[in-house]
């Protein structure tokens, strides 16, 4: 038996509809191992940037912009919500401290609504454009998972970020996409996050350090274009918002 929309999804697609499985894991893994968990999202992060990459040169269909909001909802809302929320209730239950638990469940709630508000409106309104209102996604998710890999784990720090996102998202704040060279700098760092782990597996010879080094530099490079990228990024064909041109 064909499955009926085997022959009306192209190959983007299909990257697309495996990153929103990956999503899926990466929320099982959550209540599991939170490192795995956070470098499952970041999996996610580079499979959302390569399916640009074959839509670009394979072709797309009319159905990806709606399945790429679709896939981002479980990938980069749903994941690092469940992420955050299984950090903070590490260790700690409702009898013990439930101001705290119940802050991070809070906070992932409004993160989810959150990041499902935004990517409609992307997908209604600026799907195709080079530059997206509010802060992506894709980053907020990227910036929660590099900070548990790196060792930033505090309850309330993670609660405070995940809050914040949430209101980012929401924000009128304006963004330009990643060039394609620090796009393609970023998904290095984020496979390099991703595969240590392995390379730690195959060979002693790998320093211990070097796991949290990609991780810290994961962090320093999202959070450079999270607080620098509306001011000072716009370039490459992508022209500034009037209140911002000189």
């Amino acid at each position: 038996m064909a499955l009926r929309f085997a022959r009306r999804l192209g190959l983007a697609d299909a990257v697309t509809v495996a990153n929103a499985a990956v999503g899926f894991l990466a929320v099982v893994a959550a209540t599991v191992d939170v490192a795995l968990a956070a470098r499952l999202i970041l999996l996610a992060a580079v499979a959302d940037g390569l399916d640009g990459v074959v839509a670009r040169h394979r072709g797309s269909t009319p159905a990806g912009p709606y399945l790429d909001s679709l896939a981002d909802v479980a990938s980069f809302g749903v994941a690092p919500a469940a992420l955050v929320a299984a950090v903070v209730g590490d260790g700690r239950s409702l009898a013990t401290d439930p101001a705290l638990v119940a802050a991070g469940i809070g906070a992932g709630a409004l993160f989810v609504a959150a990041a499902v508000a935004r990517l409609g409106l992307y997908t209604a309104d600026e799907d195709g454009s080079r530059e997206t209102v509010g802060v992506p996604t894709t980053l907020a998710a990227t910036v929660l998972a590099a900070a548990v890999i790196a060792g930033y784990t505090a309850p309330l720090l993670l609660v405070a970020a995940t809050a914040a996102f949430a209101l980012l998202m929401g924000s009128t704040v304006t963004y330009p996409d990643l060039h394609a060279q620090d796009a393609l700098v970023m998904g290095v760092v984020q496979a390099a996050v991703i595969l240590t782990p392995a390379g730690h597996m195959a060979t002693g010879a790998l320093p211990a350090w070097i796991g949290e080094g990609f991780a810290f530099a994961l962090l320093f490079l999202s959070c450079g274009y999270l607080l620098l990228g509306p001011r000072f990024y716009w370039g490459d064909g992508i022209r500034a918002p009037p209140g911002l041109r000189r």
